[in-house]
């Protein structure tokens, strides 16, 4: 038997967002807010929406996938699997994933969908990594995507600053040099649920004509305390993973953080020892796109991405859940 160890390694990333642009000054009109109020409290000028009628997050994870695929000369054929974190599927069932493989014309996928909030890539991630280590699948793609304007209250100036749409998506393969998925860190504190959720349109409370009236289908979220929670769980689950793996902050390249509001960012920035020009940032452009965050931030930096390097990705999300991953870039 073969003592060599089978890695999940990042092969291609893909990504896509809107063209559409809802800057700060768009929001001013819609909302009591300003530019300035909102770039200091989070660091977001603008976030993208996906327009048109019928247009759903598989139409984003189509594109992401396929870009994906043509950068690694690839048929949607090859993939044995799609996993997409999001919180905002096309519908209830089937699972988005089931909807882009059709799409996309993957005839050989199986696939499923995983709702973590924020923290979707990341769980989805750990998963596709154990599929490819299991030596059962050699391809298996894994997408993080959310439509929140779907969900968006756009007359609460709390959250709808925030929230953007967008898709990106990396594929894993088996690889054997030591790079690829090191370690992860996941949790989970379903307490949390109270602070951020969507009150209504589950089993739960299923959607009528009063929870439409109440406004109970748009996210919920008590600010303060996510921020709290949230500074504290990523930071924490960063500095674990160095700590267990015997890493400090000089050995890691680039820190890639789930893009949910800048002072979150620096306060795990600032835990891991690592300084500004190590973390990757895009809020600015894209606001908090939930799932899409993390691979978002591969996919624009992927040019500076260079072989070996250690990348450390941490989210925190709704529920609450939350994590770090380990890799070494492949390519």
């Amino acid at each position: 038997m073969s003592n060599i160890k089978i890695t999940a390694a990042i092969t291609a990333v893909g990504g896509y967002v809107p063209e559409d642009k809802l800057t700060n000054f768009d929001l001013e009109k819609m909302v009591d807010t300003n530019d300035e109020w909102i770039r200091t409290r989070t660091g977001i000028s603008e976030r993208r929406i996906l327009k048109g009628e019928g247009m759903a997050t598989s139409d984003m994870v189509v594109p992401a996938v396929r870009q994906l695929c043509e950068k690694r000369g690839i048929s949607p054929e090859e993939i044995d699997c799609l996993i997409v974190g999001t919180v905002t599927p096309d519908m209830v069932f089937p699972s988005t994933a089931n909807v882009a493989c059709d799409k996309l014309g993957a005839k050989n996928a199986w696939g499923f969908d995983v709702s973590a909030a924020c923290s979707g890539f990341l769980y989805s991630l750990t998963q596709g990594a154990a599929l490819i280590e299991s030596g059962r699948y050699k391809k298996v793609v894994v997408c993080g995507a959310d439509k929140m304007s779907a969900i968006v209250d756009y007359t609460d100036r709390a959250t709808c600053i925030i929230f953007g749409d967008g898709a990106a998506a990396v594929l894993l393969e088996p690889n054997e040099d030591g790079t690829g998925i090191q370690d992860s860190i996941l949790k989970s504190d379903g307490s949390g649920c109270q602070f951020l959720h969507m009150k209504a349109g589950g089993s739960k409370k299923p959607a009528s004509i009063e929870t439409v009236m109440a406004r109970e289908h748009f996210a919920y979220q008590e600010g303060q305390a996510v921020f709290k929670f949230a500074v504290k769980g990523m930071a924490d689950v960063s500095a674990e993973l160095l700590e267990r793996n015997g890493l400090t902050g000089d050995d890691i390249a680039w820190l890639v953080p789930h893009q949910a509001n800048l002072r979150i960012i620096d306060a795990t920035a600032n835990r891991m020892g690592l300084p500004k020009e190590k973390v990757m940032i895009n809020i600015q452009k894209y606001g908090n796109t939930t799932a899409a965050t993390i691979p978002l931030c591969l996919w624009e930096w992927e040019s500076q991405l260079k072989k070996g390097d250690n990348i450390v990705l941490a989210a925190f999300g709704g529920g609450f859940t939350w994590g770090a991953t380990w890799l070494k870039w492949s390519y």
